[in-house]
């Protein structure tokens, strides 16, 4: 029987493809570490040794070791540079399943590049390492293959964590964050206090669901307005989206701070927390408290009748907060 979740891939990859972005693997370190991404089409880097697009051939080559002449470093192909934005995905889904609706309008003014975290889609790693810190690292190293110089991140939920941690090791490279959904770190007293509001036992038992029950009462958290699906259509979503149980279940543990290692860093990036309103995961006072503990370079923005997946539920005003955010960044960013 045909799964319904795969059958749309090729239409999502199609209008992705129209929106300019093409799908390639980056190979981070030459041990093992790839990275699946959506790139523009027009920064397709010329050394294939260490980035090559996503074909039938290229992903039978995906596992094997570049040769020993490989260069260090890509080159992308000239052409007018536009701003860079990087979009990086949450627990749920692959990049642009996440991002699906925002792509396509971001595209029109940026360059826009979706990775892959490791465990999601394609991307893979030999490491043990499951923290958000790694993560990171992985994707700071692939956006240098790829040519990015500068960029603003924009980061969902567990994403949102990730783009923390690249502001925090790489402000030469991120020049500005978009956050959603997300915390700085996940603490022992957040995780608990989040984890007793919802009333489940876990991270796993709510972001890993193993049952049609399961995914139903994570998008019944996750969304403001109730959302109906046949119930075929969440087994296929389970089969397609929730693969790699064991890493990311690891990843979930790999999340965790005590609270007396947790600091908040400085960060010196302009930051927009666009929130939902009626997030029930991370909910607005959070993100509230995160805006003062940031600094006077963050702003707070909600967005109402939108849960968690806010990008999802209000898309229109989702992507007209991004963009009104993004051209203030570039207008001060022409001063400097």
């Amino acid at each position: 029987m045909v799964n319904l979740v795969e059958a749309q891939k090729p239409l999502l990859h199609f209008l992705i493809k129209r929106a300019g972005l093409r799908q390639h693997t980056v190979d981070v370190d030459g041990a093992g570490t790839v990275l699946t991404f959506w790139v523009p089409k027009d920064k397709l880097p010329r050394d294939k040794s260490t980035v090559c697009e996503i074909t039938p051939e290229a992903a039978a080559e995906t596992n094997k070791a570049p040769p020993a002449n490989a260069k260090k470093h890509s080159h992308t192909k000239a052409k007018a540079s536009r701003p860079s934005v990087v979009l990086v995905h949450g627990f749920a889904a692959e990049g642009i399943v996440t991002w699906q609706f925002q792509a396509g309008v971001l595209a029109k003014h940026y360059d826009v590049y979706i990775p892959d975290l490791l465990y999601f889609g394609g991307s893979t790693s030999p490491s043990t390492d499951r923290s958000p810190g790694f993560q990171a690292e992985c994707l700071v190293a692939a956006l240098g293959k790829l040519g990015v110089e500068r960029c603003t991140v924009v980061g969902f939920s567990y994403g949102g964590m990730v783009a923390f941690k690249m502001a925090e090791s790489r402000p030469d490279l991120v020049r500005s964050l978009v956050v959603s959904g997300s915390v700085v770190a996940m603490t022992d007293s957040i995780s608990e206090t989040t984890l007793e509001r919802i009333g489940v036992k876990s991270s796993a038992e709510l972001l890993l669901p193993d049952s049609v029950k399961g995914l139903k009462a994570l998008l019944s958290i996750a969304t403001h307005r109730k959302l109906w699906f046949p119930e075929r259509l969440h087994r296929d979503y389970l089969h397609v989206m929730f693969t790699n149980r064991k890493e990311r279940a690891e990843l979930l543990e790999g999340l965790l701070v005590s609270n007396k290692d947790a600091t908040v860093p400085v960060l010196s990036q302009k930051i927009l927390l666009l929130w939902g309103q009626n997030d029930n995961i991370f909910n607005i006072e959070l993100a509230k408290t995160m805006k003062e503990q940031l600094g006077e370079e963050t702003m707070l923005q909600s967005i109402d009748k939108a849960g968690h997946l806010v990008h999802l539920e209000r898309p229109c005003v989702y992507n007209r907060r991004l963009l009104e955010f993004l051209a203030y960044v570039s207008a001060e960013a022409s001063k400097e």
